[in-house]
């Protein structure tokens, strides 16, 4: 199972840094739609458990052009995560977009994700997540429905790190339910 994670990991990696140079070569001329063209839906969420702080630490990265359209199509307005013209209300999208295509069980009971922010970084955004008071989880169970409302083809990674020890899974359209044995 997890060497057919990485083989997808890698796969994906190599179609984004393909991607991202054809659109650097490609400058100007691109109509858009091309530009913005990727073959996969991805998103990837790192779950690290911080043993000295008692957290779980939470991340969410997404294609942007995706991200903002799924966004626009939930809370009807225009969304531009590269430069947001109104921080307080795109924050607000995405933490209720996330919080309710992404939950999280420790030890069978659910967790409060709290909201810290998000950040472009190239292609994607990343939004962070924490979850406070989490001793030393012996198992977590995350369904994750992000962007199950853009594609049909969406397909979501998993990391999710305690103690030292990483597991990974993959999620394909329409699966949503991991669970990981620490």
């Amino acid at each position: 199972m997890a060497s057919s994670v990485y083989k997808w990991l890698s796969i994906c990696a190599l179609l984004f840094v393909l991607v991202k140079s054809s659109r650097a070569e490609a400058g100007p001329r691109v109509p858009a739609l091309i530009q913005n063209f990727h073959p996969y839906y991805i998103s990837v969420v790192e779950i690290n458990h911080n043993a000295t702080d008692k957290t779980l630490e939470i991340s969410c990265k997404i294609f942007t052009n995706d991200f903002e359209t799924t966004l626009e199509k939930n809370y009807k307005a225009k969304v531009d995560l590269s430069n947001p013209k109104d921080k307080v209300s795109t924050d607000k999208w995405i933490n209720d977009y996330i919080k309710k295509h992404l939950s999280i069980k420790v030890d069978g009971k659910d967790v409060n994700l709290s909201y810290l922010g998000f950040e472009k970084d190239e292609e994607a955004v990343l939004s962070y997540f924490q979850v406070d008071n989490v001793a030393a989880p012996k198992r977590i169970n995350v369904s994750n429905s992000l962007l199950h409302d853009f594609s049909d083809q969406q397909i979501n990674i998993i990391h999710c790190s305690v103690g030292g020890k990483r597991q990974s899974t993959k999620l394909d359209y329409p699966n949503t339910e991991a669970g990981f044995q620490f």
